[in-house]
């Protein structure tokens, strides 16, 4: 008897090399899968501005990034004794505010310039729940603690949705005609507001992206980490111990059939071997002996040198340059 009902990777596009430009945008799943790449030493830029939850904010974040604007002093404001900026997450928010400014300009400059060499765009849409800041009418991409008074929740429509992202696709592919857009829904579950807001927000997304797919059947498609976890795992072993978001051995699993659905054979065969040079590279010797210590450091040179010269495009990482 089948007591599962496995989701198949899809046929091998082959679109990957591993050395191509990725950018992940969106929820903190996006960051999941982004850290997976990075530890294959892939070219990834994972959420430039930080974590993205809702599609609005998502396509207002791309805009920002083909047009390459910048972030305006005035639109800082201050909270909790840090300037902030609702396109951006805390993680960008200082005490000083010029240093706020160049950091987050900074970010968009360098999001840019990786765009406009990537292969592939990954946006993972969180919830269909937005914060509408009722001063100007916009919807914020976090809310930084400010009081809920000053926002409106609503639930953006899937007709909203779908223009907002037909608009973002066709000024991306304006911008970089040979991105390949991949969608997906992320399968954390958002339970703030009851399991019937989420259910009725993924949904809601899962319906705009399928809208934008048959809009733009040449440059878009749609990867199932939403399904993956919903259908194929569906046990709350594959979840974290707050039971929302998916466990590790959930996200590896996601990450190799995103591996069998993208990426090509030699693709593959780097990153396999790159993961294994990344955990060396976290490991430290157990020991005080400064001879073991030097030696395992002499090995580990040895080991990045030889990768080095299989894959010479990894000679600019900076994980790699104390070794080289």
């Amino acid at each position: 008897m089948n007591f599962r009902t496995v989701i198949k990777a899809a046929e091998n596009r082959q679109m990957l090399r591993h050395d191509d430009g990725v950018m992940l945008l969106g929820s903190c799943f996006s960051d999941n899968i982004g850290g997976k790449m990075r530890g294959g030493m892939m070219r990834a830029t994972v959420n430039p501005f930080g974590t993205i939850y809702n599609p609005l904010s998502i396509a207002a974040s791309v805009r920002r990034i083909v047009s390459c604007e910048r972030i305006a002093g005035m639109a800082l404001f201050q909270q909790n004794g840090v300037w902030n900026s609702y396109a951006f997450h805390s993680r960008y928010s200082m005490a000083d505010k010029d240093a706020t400014l160049k950091r987050m300009n900074a970010r968009i400059a360098e999001a840019h310039n990786a765009l406009k060499k990537c292969k592939m765009l990954v946006l993972t849409l969180g919830t269909a729940v937005v914060y509408r800041l009722l001063a100007t009418g916009e919807v914020v991409s976090n809310c930084h603690k400010v009081p809920q008074h000053e926002f409106a929740r609503e639930m953006a429509s899937v007709h909203e949705m779908t223009q907002a992202m037909n608009e973002m696709v066709e000024l991306l592919h304006e911008f970089n005609p040979e991105l390949r857009i991949v969608f997906t829904v992320s399968p954390i579950r958002h339970i703030a507001d009851g399991l019937e807001t989420n259910s009725l927000s993924k949904a809601s997304l899962r319906v705009a992206i399928d809208n934008v797919m048959k809009a733009h059947k040449d440059c878009v498609e749609y990867f199932p980490s939403y399904e993956i976890v919903m259908d194929d795992l569906r046990d709350y072993r594959f979840y974290a111990t707050d039971m929302v978001h998916p466990s590790e051995v959930a996200v590896e699993y996601i990450w190799q059939t995103f591996q069998a659905t993208y990426l090509d054979d030699r693709a593959a065969q780097a990153v396999a071997r790159c993961e294994r040079v990344t955990k060396r590279l976290q490991h430290r010797p157990m020991s005080n002996n400064v001879e073991v210590v030097e030696r395992f450091n002499t090995d580990t040179a040895t080991v990045v040198r030889n990768l080095v010269k299989e894959y010479p495009y990894l000679k600019d990482m900076d994980e790699l340059a104390f070794y080289l």
